[in-house]
């Protein structure tokens, strides 16, 4: 039975496989031609701008499409960042909308909105959303083939918008991982530099917009797993609270879980982008598509406050209280906080007595609460011997231990290394009764009250901080830096609003760590982290910074996001040149 189920599993991978590359060699030749100049000005053009253009009629859609297709095939053929490959789909779509042929049928698949706010624009997909005609494997063998031919609630809701899904993009099999790989679609690079990660669990997604393969699309964030890749890969995101983005239409790894409710959010390649992409769903009514969305209107009042407000309040974190930001992430943070100070800006130091609730006991609920089945869900899609994440493997491990085994780990952790934060995360690391749950649960809600008094009483704006204590790690680090989340994580547990924008790049003379620097003397957390972190080999990648407000506080975050990168200048972040093109 094990047997031919393990080859079973292996002839599926396969054939996913060879699918994707026969879907890409089919594509008509204009997909493997040159960069144009007509192309040139399509990639360079703000979403908005092209928008506008499609809706005149003064830009066709085939050609936005030809323009994004190629550079996704050049940036799949860098990273192997794509999954499915839907642009044969899209073409048929648009030409049908061109020519008010083959009408859908009541219950099909609309049409695209050639006048809506997303008209024309290609839209790229995690693995993880549906899309009618393509499977939704999340990663696993044992989803491929569960395609039923229907777009699932957010992609009819991006269609009904004109938007144009063209490509989904690679995650980790179990969507736990700040890497991107999976024995169905191999593993995904980072476009910087081959042997490091994009970031996960949106890690293909990262990959394709540091590349122009997209401007415009949308991941998944439980743990950081869209701002994290933000960071890693160069690009933008904002971490939506529930109830603001819609999530209806998707696969998960764990299904039923709500300890730290998964959010999808959107990415893109300029900040420009991220705000009008943002803007324009959550004004679409995304509620007449999930009944899970607050009918929460835009509220343009609370951007512009925002975007005019003379001097803003900012509370400057600069650890998480368990891993402290390497020098290169230190380093960005401080451009941050010089230019807003420049431009004469509150900036507060959230130390002493202004710091905030113990931010390690919020690691360890929410850790625990996430995890509270011990990953029994996650292991349960898998086939024999099909391949596991290593931070994955590590969650598993620590879970399946016997518990006086366990209890005897903690014991010599604490008092035998003399590690209080690793043992203090594993000494209850297992699955979780359900009133054990019902316990964690009340945690929560206790921890994110502490949370609400605190930032009342600081009367601040946003806080600002480091999105990951490192830039991107090498593949397969997750085995040692799994737990090295917090600068997000946290977030998610108190679900604020949060966004990255990149800032710099590593610049090795500038971010090497100080002679006198000693890892045996950090936690276990920290240690898994920068046993990895070495800035002449990390020299180029990007780093950015992350910016949280409140919850459901999406139009205050962009706008102050936007107030950043304004006050950088000439300091700001440069995208990647691709063919040549100048992609901001």
């Amino acid at each position: 039975m094990f047997l031919s189920e393990y080859f079973q599993h292996k002839r599926d991978c396969k054939f996913k496989q060879a699918q994707r590359r026969d879907r890409i060699a089919s594509l008509p030749e204009v997909y493997r031609s040159p960069i144009t100049p007509s192309d040139k000005e399509i990639l360079s053009a703000p979403i908005e701008s092209l928008v506008s253009k499609v809706q005149n009629g003064t830009t066709q859609p085939l050609s936005i499409l030809h323009a994004y297709g190629k550079l996704a095939l050049k940036a799949h053929l860098s990273t192997n960042c794509l999954t499915e490959i839907l642009i044969p789909s899209a073409e048929q779509w648009i030409a049908s909308a061109q020519s008010g042929t083959n009408k859908p049928q009541p219950g099909e698949n609309p049409l695209p909105n050639l006048k809506g706010p997303l008209a024309g624009i290609p839209v790229s997909l995690k693995d993880t959303i549906i899309v009618g005609g393509y499977d939704t494997t999340v990663g696993y063998s044992s989803f491929i083939g569960n395609d039923d031919g229907k777009d699932g609630a957010m992609v009819r809701m991006l269609k009904d918008m004109g938007a144009v899904p063209h490509v989904k993009t690679n995650c980790p099999i179990t969507l736990l991982s700040f890497e991107s790989g999976n024995d169905v679609w191999g593993r995904t690079t980072n476009p910087f530099k081959r042997g490091y990660s994009p970031g996960g669990s949106t890690g293909g997604e990262s990959a394709l917009l540091a590349m122009g393969g997209s401007r415009i699309g949308v991941g998944s964030d439980v743990a950081g797993s869209v701002r994290l890749p933000a960071h890693w890969g160069g690009c933008y995101s904002l971490r939506c609270s529930t109830g603001r983005w819609p999530k209806a239409g998707i696969r998960t790894s764990m299904p039923g879980q709500e300890g730290v409710p998964s959010v999808y959010s959107p990415m893109t390649r300029t900040l420009g982008d991220l705000r009008y992409f943002t803007r324009e769903v959550i004004k679409f009514q995304p509620w007449r598509y999930d009944g899970t969305v607050h009918p929460l209107a835009w509220r343009g009042e609370v951007e512009k406050e925002f975007e005019e407000k003379k001097k803003l309040k900012v509370g400057l974190m600069w650890s998480d209280g368990v891993v402290d930001p390497s020098p290169a992430c230190r380093r960005a943070l401080e451009m941050v906080v010089n230019a807003l100070k420049a431009k004469g800006h509150e900036v507060v130091d959230l130390e002493g007595e202004h710091a905030p609730p113990d931010m390690f006991e919020g690691l360890k609920i929410a850790s625990l609460v996430l995890n509270a089945d011990g990953g029994q869900m996650f292991d349960s899609f898998r086939k024999p011997g099909e391949w596991l994440d290593t931070g994955a493997a590590q969650i598993r491990w620590l879970a399946n231990l016997w518990n006086p085994l366990r209890y005897v780990y903690y014991l010599w952790v604490k008092y035998i290394r003399r590690d209080s934060v690793w043992a203090g995360l594993v000494e209850n690391w297992r699955p979780q009764s359900a009133f054990e749950n019902w316990k964690l649960v009340a945690q929560r809600e206790a921890y994110r009250a502490k949370w609400f008094e605190w930032w009342n009483q600081q009367g601040l704006d946003v806080i600002v901080s480091p999105p990951n204590a490192t830039p991107a790690l090498p593949l397969d680090a997750m085995k040692d830096a799994v737990s090295s989340c917090g600068y997000t994580f946290l977030f998610n547990l108190l679900d604020y609003s949060a966004g990255v924008l990149p800032v710099t790049h590593v610049k090795v003379e500038l971010d090497e760590l100080p002679k006198d620097f000693n890892i045996k003397k950090l936690n276990g957390v920290a240690c898994g982290a920068f046993k990895y972190y070495d800035a002449m080999a990390m020299d180029g990648l990007p780093v950015g910074v992350q910016v949280v407000g409140r919850r459901l506080e999406e139009e205050k975050v962009l706008a102050v996001m936007q107030r950043v990168e304004d006050a950088l200048g000439d300091e700001k972040y440069r995208l990647m040149d691709v063919e040549g093109v100048r992609l901001d």
